[in-house]
């Protein structure tokens, strides 16, 4: 009945990087006015941009790059695949179903190992390093490679090889980057976040909009499947299961070639709305762990950051939270002199980092919430942390910007003047507006800040998360 093939997928991701030579560029923004489910996965939806990059503004070059990147899409997690496997098996134990939608099952067999990267999480990751060389290969030269790091799980390490495969293959072979290090997460692991022993758990809140959003699903879904018993917990898995199968079973050729994707039969068994509200249970999850409402989530961002801060400012790691010291203090396996740096990661760290830096400032964030969803919300995890997402902080040079009608005294003017830095930081493509530390909301400058506010706005980092750290072990 259930036929795991864990050591297939295994295998498949190596193969990834030899598909074919060339990886195309990330497609443009995706049409968002047709409504897509992957869309409304939450962290379990595929890599999409929602914008286009952005140009730099005129008379800008980037000179560093720093890009955290979590995992391409993965197979369900041991703990997942128990919440899974619950609805499933109940749904096979019914004789007969009153719905033709859940017909599939009288021959279904559970498909999917655990925890391992998939060919469409190896493939994204792979388009990703080609995108990255060739927005950035004016930074490159023989003895400036990009500077790669990830954490231990398999399937964060896969990706950052994929994604030098992608890089790789897009300079034809001319510049070929190595994973340089792979973090233990056994110890201290800026890229992982289970460095806090009393953080928050998220699943009092997940419990609260589950009980408001599932219960029309339960009933229709035992109605289809009488004695199936169904809970609201299983409705979950079995969404969850609707996106895990999906991204399962793309083949990366058609991926490639624009084909639609190969959606789970689990996934008629549930309306376009209902997904909306599967995707704000991740939101949910996300925001009351190491988001803005999770105790002691922010500081779990505070090691990255400061390792960030170092290489912004080519002056070694000051932290006192989860930074691997041994590994920060040495030339070889911390540089500070690299131009493109990637760290690849999971969503829970890159979720605490956005709550450290201060990105999608969100102070409140209801579990049962009047009339649904905010669909104008700015925590959407559909969107800020897909399979793949990454944020990327540009470090920019710029010379002085025209102020007077007279462009010839203008010009004389910024003879005298020196160029400017600024800090500019995209999330999945789309541009942050950075209020935080003062960048103008217009005008060719608009979400740039300049690089001495923006240090200045991480004062919670640079004071070591201001006593939240010693309260991880109290």
């Amino acid at each position: 009945m259930f036929r795991a093939l864990t050591e297939l997928w295994a295998v498949l991701p190596t193969f990834i990087p030899f598909l074919r030579p060339q990886i195309p560029l990330l497609s443009p923004a995706h049409d968002l006015s047709r409504f897509a489910i992957e869309h409304s996965w939450g962290v379990y939806s595929p890599f999409h941009a929602t914008e286009d990059y952005p140009p730099i503004p005129e008379g800008c070059d980037i000179d560093q790059v720093n890009i955290l990147h979590r995992h391409g899409a993965r197979l369900p997690s041991e703990s997942q695949t128990e919440d899974i496997l619950s609805g499933v098996t109940k749904l096979l134990g019914v004789d007969e179903y009153t719905d033709e939608r859940l017909d599939f099952l009288h021959t279904f067999h559970y498909p999917l190992g655990e925890n391992l990267l998939v060919p469409l999480g190896a493939l994204q990751s792979q388009q990703s390093g080609a995108t990255a060389f060739h927005r950035y290969k004016h930074l490159l030269s023989e003895d400036d490679l990009p500077f790669i790091r990830a954490s231990g799980m398999s399937r964060v390490v896969d990706s950052a090889l994929n994604w030098t495969a992608g890089f790789a293959a897009a300079s034809e072979q001319k510049h070929t980057p190595r994973l340089s290090v792979i973090i233990s997460e056994a110890g201290n692991d800026t890229l992982q976040d289970n460095n806090c022993p009393n953080a928050a758990s998220s699943h009092k809140e997940m419990r609260e909009w589950l009980e408001v959003y599932a219960p029309p699903i339960t009933s229709r879904l035992n109605s289809w499947a009488p004695g199936a018993s169904l809970t609201h917990e299983d409705i979950h898995g079995l969404m969850m299961l609707c996106a895990f199968h999906t991204v399962a079973s793309v083949v990366p050729e058609d991926f490639e070639s624009g084909k639609a994707l190969p959606y789970s039969p689990f996934c008629d068994l549930f309306e376009s709305r209902e997904f909306e509200s599967f995707a704000y249970s991740s939101d949910v999850d996300r925001y009351y762990s190491t988001g803005y409402g999770g105790r002691l989530g922010k500081v779990q961002g505070v090691g990255y950051v400061n390792e960030l801060l170092a290489r912004l400012t080519r002056s070694p790691v000051s932290d006192q939270t989860c930074t691997n010291t041994t590994l920060d203090s040495h030339y070889a396996t911390f540089p500070l002199d690299r131009t493109i740096y990637a760290d690849f990661t999971h969503d829970a760290p890159l979720i605490a980092v956005f709550n450290a830096i201060g990105l999608f400032p969100t102070p409140s964030f209801p579990t049962r919430p009047r009339g649904g969803p905010d669909s104008m919300r700015d925590w959407r995890t559909s969107r800020i942390m897909t399979f793949s997402s990454r944020m990327v902080v540009e470090k920019l040079e710029c010379q002085p910007q025209a102020s007077s009608a007279d462009p010839t005294e203008d010009l004389k003017k910024h003879k005298k003047k020196r160029t400017k830095k600024f800090i500019r930081v995209l999330v999945n493509e789309v541009q942050q507006p950075l209020e935080f530390c003062g960048a103008p909301t217009s005008g060719p400058l608009h979400g740039l800040c300049e690089f001495d506010a923006f240090l200045e706005s991480q004062m919670y980092s640079r004071n070591h998360g201001e006593g939240d750290w010693d309260k991880c072990f109290e």
